[in-house]
């Protein structure tokens, strides 16, 4: 070995591939699709779920305490536009529950409140 050369450092790396199955059936096509719009579609249209549905908790607030007379302390949260959204879909649901669209909405809406819920929990 020759002193006057530097040893040489050596690298290793581990690869991980996470492999996700092929689509099995409506329930794994449906929760896809849900994801695809609440990290795709609907996130680059509408922002993270957590600013806009801050600012539509606010409206529906101010709204609800006009509306009722309500002290001018009641607020919404942003989980809390999720879950009354989700409501509507169950509606919707209740219309015509053959309605696709309808169901991948409930589970997206299911998704960002739960990533709400969780982010105003760390705050």
């Amino acid at each position: 070995m020759n002193k006057n050369k530097a040893p040489q450092p050596t690298a290793t790396a581990t690869l991980s591939l996470k492999v996700t199955p092929e689509p099995v059936g409506n329930r794994r096509s449906l929760l896809l699709e849900a994801a695809d719009l609440v990290d795709g579609d609907r996130n680059a249209q509408y922002g993270d779920p957590i600013g806009d549905f801050r600012c539509t908790a606010d409206m529906w607030a101010a709204y609800i305490r006009r509306k009722t007379g309500i002290p001018a302390n009641f607020a919404l949260d942003p989980h809390d536009v999720a879950a009354m959204m989700a409501m509507l879909k169950l509606s919707r649901i209740g219309w015509s529950a053959q309605k696709r669209d309808s169901w991948a909405d409930l589970a997206g809406y299911a998704a960002c409140g739960f990533d709400c819920a969780e982010r105003e929990h760390a705050q």
